[in-house]
Parts: C-alpha cells; sequence; structure tokens
C-alpha cells in the first residue's frame, strides 16, 4: 500500500505548546510510516484555513493535519476563533474530498489544561492516517 502523505498546518501562537504538539505529531507521523510532504506555520488557529486549502490542492498531500491551541481569555475570542476555524476546515475536507484533522486543543482551557493536552497533534495524525487508509479500502471495493 502506498505511504500516506500528510500535510502539517501548524499555529504559532502559543508556540511553546504548539512546539511540543508538532513534535510528538511528527514522532507519531514517523512511527506509523507516514510521510510529511509539507508543513506551513502560520501566525494562529483562525489563520489555518487558507494554509489547509493550499495543501489540499497539492498532489502529494492526501490529509491535512492542523496543530494549534486556543487558551481562554476573558472574553468569547477563544470560541470564535475556533469554531470558525474548525468550522472551515471541514468544509475544505468536504470540498476536497481529502481528511483535514483536528490537532487544536481548545477552546475554554487553561495553559495548564493546553500542557496537558499536547498528545493532540498526535491524535489528528492517527486520525488523518486511518481515514486514508480506510477511504482507499472503500475505492478499492
Amino acid at each position: 500500500m502506498d505511504k500516506v502523505r500528510l500535510g502539517f498546518v501548524v499555529a504559532e501562537f502559543n508556540r511553546e505548546i504548539t512546539y511540543m504538539m508538532e513534535k510528538l505529531a511528527e514522532e507519531h507521523a514517523e512511527f506509523l510510516g507516514a510521510e510529511i510532504t509539507h508543513k506551513i506555520v502560520v501566525p494562529g488557529t483562525f489563520d489555518m484555513p487558507l494554509a489547509v486549502k493550499r495543501l489540499l490542492e497539492k498532489e502529494d498531500v492526501d490529509a491535512v493535519v492542523t496543530i494549534g491551541c486556543v487558551i481562554e481569555g476573558e472574553t468569547e475570542h477563544d470560541e470564535i476563533v475556533l469554531h470558525n476555524a474548525a468550522r472551515k476546515m471541514a468544509d475544505l475536507s468536504l470540498e476536497y474530498n481529502k481528511p483535514v484533522t483536528l490537532g487544536v486543543s481548545g477552546p475554554g482551557m487553561t495553559r495548564l489544561q493546553a500542557e496537558e493536552r499536547v498528545e493532540y497533534g498526535k491524535r489528528a495524525v492517527e486520525s488523518a492516517v486511518k481515514m486514508v487508509k480506510r477511504l482507499r479500502e472503500l475505492e478499492r471495493s
């Protein structure tokens, strides 16, 4: 079976957390035998959809993994950011017929809670690889 080729979109906002998420995700991709063909670092989670779209357009990307962290502030900004970004990423997945996985933690969490959720990037890689393989199986049946 062909190797699963992943694109990564990583938010640099809360970089001390997203860096740990990214490294765990990279290690897990290697463990699963997947290849990371492209990586784009964007300012924040809200900025992800355009980068996701550009990666979905590439022939050598089977799925896109998003990695970010949205920490609660004093307003509902964190909810607005994540809900809108997640919705658009789901729409792009359907539009391009390729998986886009949500390795973004939040909203409504503290910095400590975010640190406890660094495995979200790893989970997103796991989901991306499984989805690509299952969709390939479906195509063959």
